[in-house]
């Protein structure tokens, strides 16, 4: 079968969502029995996204084949269940190295190399490429940004010329403001912005809203009339409560109709089996009480930057039938040991997530003792284990001074040391430890009731690991190492005694799904619940 091509574009501003957009149309795909993979474009001439600032650019999102990616890839995973590889992710600095390649190689024979033909024609290779060793039914497109960017604009004509190929269907994602002033949605950005796409030469076949309201009829027939869609092409993306509503929302409005009719398709009924399984997790269940959950870290006024384990949390709090109220703190805060008191009190569960630097961490490490103490549960995840270890150390082994080489290179006891692989490297980008690991675990701990199994695999993003010098002092003083690696060289896993906290140099959020939550998350969010039971029924005591 021939793969037929999706391109879902942006208008106006970014942020209105096409990542939901680009996985909800692969989730409409898959139930009704298609192969469809989402892959995406960003114009920007990094390489990829690995040393980029998460206050800047959200998450870095890595795939098990050590990809470092946009957080889009990230709501594509866990929408569509798909393990992505790095091939589709394209971006403006991928394709110029390799066109300077082969120029270099001479592999133009002399001539002076264009945007056109030479690098529209590479982006098409790419794109049929992928569809091909992937055997896809669909490939739907997300071009990043939006359609007025500059570096976004060879792009779109690499697509223009690909759909006088090629099966291809254009959908704009635009926004449609409504004024307090006036009390209406305004259509006129819409009309001027989708101009200015039909002057690249492309006619959109449907245009998504995104508005916080429902459209009037009035407004939807305006819209049509002069932007030169269909007025019943013209899909709604309102505000709603769950993202993971928007497939259904979608087919709804009749988006599903509207893909087939344009490539011609015979209809066919989606697998209710699939439906319905969706819709389990995306259906309205009210738990009772939220499960509060302090997340202390140093990004943490752009929750884009958590953006996994915010999704992570969600579907383990939701397969513990738990609410879940999430409590931002930034590190900063916490220097002072009573401030972590004081702020964490009410905490059902702490969890430290991933970052890089010094900043904030002395805040860090007091809300990890103020859970051990405490007794409150505690996942700590790369970073988060890291400073779980140096608390130990400092606060249980008596080792005054213990921090990591990537803090204090002079430290007496370097308990998080720079990994031995990373010791030469000075690349920054695509050097750390990446990608999907296998981690060994020991029975009878509480890695192993979370994942029921002697062997699982992470993904990681880190250049610094736990000095296995201390292993032996840390065991004697009641640390438990439960993951190490296949090899067993490398902490992968440390839990207090207590059981009740728990550290991974991995990243588990990477590979939570709605329907597969993260193990542990889940195991972190049902001793959070339960202690929440708890400290409540013991108040009513």
């Amino acid at each position: 079968m021939q793969t037929r091509y999706i391109v879902v574009l942006g208008s106006l501003l970014s942020g209105l969502g096409k990542g939901v957009v680009t996985s909800s149309i692969c989730k409409i795909l898959e139930f009704y029995g298609y192969t469809a993979a989402p892959m995406k474009f960003d114009g920007y001439l990094n390489y990829d996204c690995g040393t980029m600032n998460p206050f800047r650019h959200g998450e870095v999102f890595v795939l098990d084949d050590k990809s470092e990616v946009d957080m889009d890839f990230g709501t594509y995973e866990r929408f569509t269940g798909i393990d992505i590889t790095g091939d589709f992710s394209i971006t403006g600095g991928k394709l110029f190295s390799e066109i300077l390649k082969q120029e270099r190689k001479g592999d133009f024979l002399g001539r002076d190399v264009q945007i056109i033909p030479h690098l529209t024609d590479l982006i098409i290779k790419k794109i049929r490429g992928i569809s091909e060793r992937h055997r896809l039914d669909f490939l739907v497109v997300e071009v990043g940004g939006t359609v007025g960017d500059i570096e976004n604009s060879y792009f779109i004509e690499a697509m223009r010329q690909m759909s006088l190929n090629e099966p291809m269907m254009f959908i704009n994602l635009t926004y449609v403001p409504k004024l307090k002033a006036v009390g209406e949605h305004k259509t006129k950005p819409t009309q001027i912005a989708n101009r200015g796409l039909m002057q690249m030469g492309i006619t959109p076949h449907v245009l998504i809203c995104r508005a916080e309201s429902r459209l009037t009829k009035e407004v939807r027939e305006k819209l049509a009339l002069f932007s030169n869609v269909h007025v019943d092409s013209i899909i709604e993306d309102t505000d709603i409560d769950n993202i993971y509503d928007m497939p259904i929302w979608f087919m709804n409005q009749g988006l599903d109709r509207i893909i087939m009719e344009r490539f011609s398709m015979k209809r066919r009924s989606p697998r209710e089996r699939l439906v319905e399984a969706w819709k389990s997790h995306t259906s309205d269940g009210r738990f009772g009480r939220n499960t509060r959950i302090s997340i202390v870290g140093k990004y943490v006024n752009l929750h884009d930057s958590y953006a996994s384990v915010i999704a992570a949390l969600e579907h383990s709090a939701r397969a513990n039938r738990s609410g879940l109220e999430i409590d931002w703190i930034e590190s900063d805060r916490l220097d002072d040991y009573s401030t972590a008191e004081s702020l964490l009190g009410k905490s059902d569960g702490v969890l430290v997530p991933g970052g890089f630097g010094n900043r904030g961490i002395n805040g860090m490490i007091n809300a990890i003792r103020y859970a051990r103490e405490s007794s409150t549960p505690y996942l700590g995840i790369c970073l988060g284990m890291q400073l779980m270890a140096i608390e130990y150390a400092i606060d249980v082994c008596g080792m005054r001074g213990a921090s990591s080489t990537e803090f204090d290179p002079d430290a007496p006891y370097k308990v998080v040391d720079i990994m031995p692989s990373q010791r030469e490297v000075d690349a920054k980008g695509g050097t750390m430890r990446l990608g999907s690991w296998p981690v060994v675990i020991k029975r009878d701990t509480m890695a192993w009731r979370a994942y029921g199994n002697e062997r699982a695999n992470e993904r990681h993003r880190h250049r610094y690991e736990f000095n296995n010098e201390f292993i032996e002092i840390f065991e004697r003083n009641g640390m438990v190492f439960s993951g190490m690696s296949d090899d067993g060289k490398l902490v992968e896993i440390m839990e207090w005694k207590s059981g009740n906290g728990i550290g991974t140099q991995a990243h588990p959020e990477f590979r939570s799904r709605p329907l597969a939550p993260a193990p542990l998350f889940m195991e972190f969010m049902r001793l959070s619940a339960e202690s929440g039971r708890s400290a409540r029924s013991l108040r009513h005591d």
